[in-house]
C-alpha cells in the first residue's frame, strides 16, 4: 500500500485495494479550487463546460462550492476502446449554449494523455470564447502525449 494510503470502507474492499485521497482532503481541495475559480472569474459571464460522464461527481462537488453566476453545459466524449488505451475520439453530445465571447471553464475528472482535452479545446476554440481555462481533479503528467495543461488542478 502506498505511503499515505488508507484502507477503503469494508463494503468496498472487494473492489478497491486502498484509498489515496481521503474524503476530507478531497473536500478541502475542491473548496480551494472553487475559491481560486471565483477569484479569477468574478464579474464575468462564465460558462462551465463539463465532459461527460466521468466528471459528474467532481463537477457536483465543485458546483456546490461555487457562489458565482454561471451557465452549465455538457459535451459528451468517448475516447476509450476495449481497454484503457485511447482510440479515436467520438463526440457523443454537442454543446447547446453559445460560448462565443464568453469565459469558458472546461471541467474534467482526469487529465491523462491529454488526447481528449486537446481535441475538446480545439473544438471549443473554434467557437471563439473570450477566455478558455481548464479545471481537472487529477493530473497525470507522466502519461501526457499532447501539449495540454490545466489551469486548476486538484491533485497530481
Amino acid at each position: 500500500m502506498p505511503l499515505h494510503a488508507q484502507k477503503p470502507p469494508p463494503h468496498w474492499r472487494k473492489e478497491i485495494d486502498f484509498v489515496l485521497i481521503s474524503q476530507e482532503k478531497l473536500a478541502l481541495r475542491v473548496h480551494s479550487l472553487a475559491r481560486r475559480i471565483e477569484k479569477d472569474f468574478a464579474g464575468r459571464d462564465l460558462v462551465i463546460v463539463a465532459l461527460l460522464n466521468g466528471t459528474v461527481v467532481f463537477l457536483a462537488d465543485l458546483l456546490r462550492r461555487l457562489s458565482l453566476p454561471l451557465r452549465l453545459d455538457f459535451i459528451g466524449v468517448s475516447s476509450y476502446g476495449a481497454g484503457t488505451e485511447s482510440t479515436d475520439l467520438v463526440f457523443t453530445k454537442e454543446l447547446r449554449l453559445d460560448v462565443s465571447g464568453r469565459d469558458v471553464l472546461v471541467v474534467d475528472d482526469i487529465l491523462d494523455t491529454g488526447k481528449t482535452l486537446a481535441q475538446v479545446v480545439f473544438k471549443l476554440r473554434k467557437l471563439r470564447p473570450r477566455r478558455l481555462k481548464i479545471c481537472v481533479l487529477l493530473d497525470k503528467p507522466s502519461r501526457r502525449v499532447e501539449r495540454v495543461s490545466a489551469h486548476y488542478v486538484g491533485f497530481v
